[in-house]
């Protein structure tokens, strides 16, 4: 199977919005995977205009090959599953670290990944837990420098009240690579408050 991509999309990084047939957001997925919905006949219905062209095999009879044009949002039939929770995004680092913007919230600096950690704003030590909600991104000096207590105790403001990522958040921090399509229907799923920060 080849591939070609319309001069919009990288082929190596673009990813497919998967919802549901009611349009429930999933999760991205490859375009592989979104290959193998349009070939069982399971997209419900699509939004944008094409981004990736897959090539498959050639037709002994007419001698054409075959190809699918892959939309850059993908509804899948008998997905819809009313009422269901939006998942909630798992906490690692590589998250923690976008959401924060790859900057200490002590210091307030920009850092590269490998020099980040995960600091717990109330310490484990004194019964703080490993959740979304109490955990930021530091600079291994602040890290250090504040220790087992919490900001106040430390004289070390917080720039930013911890808080979890909507799932929609999340596949926005998660894909480096988002289509202007994909950016606008997930942006208009964010709450209002929350569109600014994005």
């Amino acid at each position: 199977m080849l591939l070609s991509a319309a001069p919009r999309a990288d082929l190596n990084s673009t990813r497919v919005l998967s919802l549901d047939s009611n349009g429930r957001i999933l999760d991205w997925i490859s375009w592989q995977d979104a290959t193998c919905l349009y070939v069982r006949g399971a997209v419900a219905w699509t939004i944008g205009d094409p981004c990736l062209i897959v090539h498959g095999g050639m037709s002994r009879l007419t001698g054409e090959q075959s190809t699918v044009a892959l939309h850059p949002i993908v509804a899948s039939r008998g997905h819809a599953r009313p009422g269901l929770l939006e998942p909630a995004p798992a906490l690692t680092n590589a998250a923690l670290f976008a959401r924060d913007r790859h900057l200490c919230m002590y210091c307030g600096q920009h850092f590269g990944k490998p020099l980040l950690t995960r600091d717990h704003v109330l310490p484990t030590s004194r019964g703080g837990r490993d959740i979304w909600e109490n955990v930021v991104s530091a600079c291994l000096p602040c890290n250090v420098r504040k220790g087992g207590r919490t900001p106040q105790q430390a004289n070390m403001p917080c720039s930013r009240f911890p808080t979890g990522p909507s799932w929609v958040e999340h596949l926005i921090l998660s894909n480096r690579n988002i289509l202007s399509d994909q950016m606008d229907f997930l942006m208009s799923h964010l709450p209002r408050s929350r569109r600014a920060s994005a």
